[in-house]
């Protein structure tokens, strides 16, 4: 760690954290049939994710996702997938975007909440795109 950094430990292991998750992204890979499958742009940073979520017996058996993007948005997604595995339906709607920002763990700025909530965003899109129309295809 840098003598010179005013912080704490706690940010720093935050930090490494997501610098984990954004180079050893978890769940990287695309799930062929899955019940939800969408995909959004953040315009304002470029960033790309396609969620992909299996269900079985009402829950989450599997999730992938695949795009690209800076680390925040990359990292949140990863996190988020590890999240959902074995969550019911109902679980995945009461994720609130305070969960994500606990699970980044730390303070992001108004440009940066939109890359680290866009795995929530997309999430919650595919899973009305899904209750809407059946399978999202």
């Amino acid at each position: 760690m840098d003598p010179n950094y005013v912080g704490n430990e706690e940010d720093e292991i935050y930090k490494e954290n997501i610098l984990d998750h954004f180079k050893n992204p978890r769940n990287f890979g695309e799930i062929v049939e899955a019940e939800i499958e969408h995909s959004e742009l953040n315009s304002v940073c470029g960033d790309m994710i396609k969620l992909f979520v299996k269900l079985g017996d009402d829950k989450v058996v599997d999730v992938k996702f695949k795009g690209n993007g800076c680390a925040i948005s990359m990292a949140s997604t990863s996190m988020l997938t590890q999240k959902l595995k074995g969550k019911t339906l109902e679980e995945i709607k009461k994720i609130t975007k305070e969960d994500i920002f606990e699970m980044l763990g730390v303070k992001l700025g108004v440009v940066r909440q939109k890359c680290g909530l866009l795995c929530l965003n997309i999430l919650n899109k595919g899973v009305k795109e899904m209750e809407k129309n059946g399978k999202n295809n």
